[in-house]
């Protein structure tokens, strides 16, 4: 081998043994500062405890408290600092199976030999699907700048509400037309302690005053499958709990349905709520949908023409257009108004108008004094106020003052009076008799 070649093979060996110690050096070193960091921090905060659950001593596991699934709940820390630090926090974690809920307070500082106290508020996460209660960690830390103490593994017991019929989900169409029927589906799960007997749901839109209510059954906590014999073990196993409770296995938690609102014909276009509420002897809860409603037709009552000019004495005529969209007779009363020395009226008082059409009336106003008028005309639906409609008048000279004025009027008048005078010129023509000639002849003698 050649001699060059070896001491460069020994050189490189050489640098990557260094470099191999260099690398350890400073991996060891970054490690004893993490250690020594560790150490630091880890100075306890406190020795002397104690930690309530809505009033109720925890500590040390000394009690079993019971919590309810779902609600908020408050737990109070105290201690003593057994050393001075800043920007302390106090938190407090619940530690499910698949949520975490977590709190903590604002920061604050702490001195040696000090007693304090803080007080969270915490939602209890809602865990139990297949079970009526069942345990949760409550994790409590006090943590410094420098000191710490963790609080670990408090056993709380977590049950159902006792009554608890959930809504699931509440399902409308996106949009509908005025005068539809509207279904609302509804998924109910009875996720409480016990039983529920004799569900009652109502669907309603309380913008437009109409509501329904539909019995949905009974619902059972705890579906109990074909196997269940309703022995200790049995209830044990399926409900996490011994409780006497008899189960058939054709009895459900779940229960969906729908019900129907009508949206009324005249329901003006935009975003409604829709409420859904459930009732049992035991039990009320409630959810909201939100519901478009169109509406091509803006009112059941079209003007034709709001303003006449009339002479006076002369009447000035409206129309007004009686519309029913429905799908039944609707019977409307026309109730005039007059004004000052105006006085109007309909030619129809009471219009029946078929479903799905129109109908026009006409309304007439009269005045025997020039002006400006305004008056209403009233549309009543039954004793309902349908629309008031507001009218206008001007009234303005006399009718041969306004005949005058018309170019028409003018015009006629000026052929009637060439036609008058050619009529008479023709009946003079015709009447003069024209002179009977002489007949001349020769005579001879």
């Amino acid at each position: 081998m050649d001699t060059k070649k070896i001491k460069n093979f020994l050189a490189f060996t050489f640098q990557n043994k260094v470099n191999t110690k260099k690398l350890l050096v400073s991996f060891l070193a970054i490690a004893s500062l993490l250690l020594i960091s560790s150490l630091v921090s880890a100075t306890n905060l406190t020795s002397s405890y104690d930690v309530k659950v809505d009033g109720i001593y925890v500590t040390n596991n000394a009690n079993d408290v019971s919590v309810v699934a779902g609600e908020l709940i408050t737990i109070k820390v105290y201690f003593t600092s057994g050393v001075n630090d800043q920007d302390v926090t106090v938190e407090a974690e619940l530690e499910g199976n698949k949520v975490d809920a977590r709190v903590a307070t604002a920061v604050f500082d702490v001195e040696e030999n000090k007693s304090y106290s803080k007080t969270l508020s915490l939602r209890v996460p809602y865990e139990l699907k297949d079970e009526l209660s069942d345990n949760i960690v409550l994790n409590i830390k006090i943590d410094g700048k420098d000191s710490k103490t963790e609080i670990n593994d408090i056993t709380l017991r977590v049950q159902r509400p006792s009554y608890n019929a959930d809504i699931k989900s509440v399902s409308v169409s996106g949009t509908v037309d005025a005068g539809d029927e509207v279904p609302v589906e509804i998924v109910l799960k009875n996720i409480g302690y016990n039983n529920l007997d004799d569900l009652y749901v109502t669907a309603s839109i309380p913008a437009l005053g109409i509501q329904r209510t539909g019995y949905f059954g009974d619902l059972i906590a705890i579906e109990c499958g074909d196997n269940f014999d309703n022995t200790e073990d049995d209830r044990l196993n399926l409900y996490n709990v011994n409780v006497d409770r008899d189960c058939d296995d054709s009895d459900v938690d779940t229960v969906s349905g729908k019900l129907f609102l009508k949206v009324p014909y005249d329901a003006k276009a935009g975003v409604y709520t829709v409420e859904v509420e459930v009732k049992s002897d035991d039990s009320t809860s409630s959810k909201s949908a939100q519901l478009n409603v169109e509406n091509e037709i803006t009112s059941n009552v079209i003007v034709t023409n709001t303003m006449a000019t009339v002479a006076v004495g002369e009447d000035a005529e409206y129309n007004i257009l009686l519309v029913n969209p429905t799908d039944k007779l609707k019977v409307y009363r026309v109730v005039t108004e007059s004004s000052g020395s105006l006085s109007s009226n309909a030619d129809s008082a009471v219009v029946a108008v078929p479903a799905g059409s129109s109908k026009t009336v006409k309304i007439t106003a009269n005045a025997n004094s020039e002006g400006e008028y305004t008056f209403k005309v009233n549309i009543f639906a039954g004793e309902v106020l349908v629309d008031a409609v507001t009218l206008n008048a001007k009234v303005e000279g006399s009718k041969s003052k306004i005949g005058t004025n018309n170019p028409i009027v003018v015009l006629t008048v000026i052929l009637a009076i060439i036609f008058i005078v050619l009529l008479i010129v023709l009946i003079v023509l015709i009447g003069k008799k024209p002179e009977k000639s002489e007949e001349f002849g020769e005579s001879y003698y």
